[in-house]
């Protein structure tokens, strides 16, 4: 974690245009946006996926990222727009720590494009799965 160049601007030895910062959180513009506006909130715990995260570090994250996307959307005037979070490689994460993405989506098309590919859910897989994962949480 301490090589990533989150960590870095993190401890002040790598710049960015900040946006927000308290003792648990900070906001950035990334610095290759999909769109005008594009921000970056992390938190200051060092962790790759969120699931590695703490309550505590997610909690806070909660508690600002509205307010962040509020002050965005009044900044550059956007209505619309998309919070994307990736977990590993795989799943297109570029930069191994916790990180959302506020990305505005403007009339002229800018902003993330998202390919979905919905499934049917089956019905006795799916009550099969909510009862496990329900236990895990349990």
């Amino acid at each position: 974690m301490a090589d990533t160049i989150f960590a870095k601007i993190i401890a002040g030895e790598a710049p960015c245009h900040r946006v927000f910062e308290d003792d648990q959180v900070l906001a950035f513009l990334d610095i290759f946006p999909i769109s005008r506006g594009h921000t970056l909130v992390i938190p200051k715990e060092p962790a790759v996926r969120l699931h590695e995260l703490s309550d505590a570090s997610s909690a806070a994250i909660g508690a600002v990222l509205p307010r962040i996307c509020r002050a965005v959307l009044r900044a550059t005037g956007a209505v619309d727009y998309n919070i994307l979070q990736n977990n590993g490689a795989a799943a297109h994460q570029a930069v191994m720590h916790v990180h959302f993405h506020i990305i505005p989506k403007y009339a002229d098309g800018s902003g993330l494009g998202v390919g979905w590919k919905p499934a049917k859910l089956d019905g006795d897989e799916a009550a099969a799965l909510a009862t496990s994962i329900a236990a895990m949480l349990a």
